[in-house]
């Protein structure tokens, strides 16, 4: 076996490595270990500012907010700052790094990592319809983050964060669970929307077995946001074009499915680093 595809092997050292910033990041954003005990949410300051990642607001121990959640809070309302700070953050952090949020910073991403190393007879890499499938993320971007937020709202004129309450599955196992779990008044509240969104966190869980990362790929809008700035964030990918030798190494081990050599700037480029290591000749930087 070639020894170079092993160095670059996504289940290699450099794999854990980030699987470890990944983790301390999970648990520097979701530090407040006491709300998992009490089984309320943490209300203080921080949660005022947005972190990165897909990470829930309703999680007991999260520290901030998720800027997917707080954009649908406050984006009918373009009169309150708070809707500026939103779109700023989401702009700034996207123009700075692009997706490497998703492939180092965001919780979920982490969770879908881990799952998909789950052994199992065969994984699906691609299928048909595959291309058309990551359009779906914008969509959902478009109308039930922006759209319906913005035009289905109650008498006082505020939306209600549509992706969260129906389709987030993230919320679900972050906040949902461990609520209903902590917290015997939310146990009593029950209905069929919790049951709808735990059979959609069950999916999730069975097809991120199967295939790498399925909610990033066709689901999630904080990724269909940061791809946009994929191509002009300050950290990117760059491929010295007389030292690549274009014998597929790079494009063998990503896992989005992405060819460094023809866009190593692509919108589903996580920047997780895989074809970095397994360059030969070390044409990617």
């Amino acid at each position: 076996m070639d020894k170079r595809r092993i160095k670059g092997c996504p289940f290699g050292k450099n794999e854990w490595k980030r699987h470890g910033m990944q983790a301390l990041w999970a648990l520097f954003t979701n530090s407040y270990l006491l709300g998992f005990v009490q089984g309320k949410i943490y209300k203080g300051k921080l949660k005022k500012l947005c972190v990165p990642g897909l990470n829930c607001y309703s999680c007991p121990g999260a520290l901030g907010a998720c800027p997917i959640g707080a954009m649908q809070a406050v984006i009918g309302n373009w009169n309150f700052k708070f809707a500026f700070y939103v779109s700023g953050f989401l702009i700034f952090t996207g123009a700075l790094i692009g997706r490497f949020v998703c492939g180092w910073l965001c919780p979920f991403g982490l969770i879908q990592d881990l799952l998909h190393k789950i052994p199992f007879p065969k994984k699906i890499r691609s299928f048909r319809g595959d291309c058309i499938l990551r359009k779906l993320k914008y969509v959902i971007l478009v109308i039930f983050v922006i759209l319906f937020p913005m035009f289905l709202v109650d008498i006082a004129g505020q939306g209600a964060p549509y992706f969260c309450k129906l389709i987030c599955p993230a919320g679900t196992l972050e906040g949902g669970i461990p609520l209903v779990l902590a917290n015997k008044s939310i146990r009593g509240a029950l209905g069929w929307l919790y049951a709808w969104k735990n059979v959609l966190l069950a999916v999730t869980i069975l097809f991120s077995i199967l295939i790498y990362r399925p909610f990033c790929k066709y689901i999630c809008p904080l990724g269909a946001v940061y791809s946009v700035f994929n191509p002009i964030s300050v950290f990117r990918y760059r491929i010295e074009k007389e030292k690549c030798i274009d014998c597929g190494a790079c494009a063998n081990v990503c896992k989005m499915q992405v060819n460094p050599v023809k866009n190593a700037n692509h919108p589903e480029c996580i920047r997780c680093g895989a074809c970095k290591k397994a360059c030969p000749v070390k044409a990617i930087r």
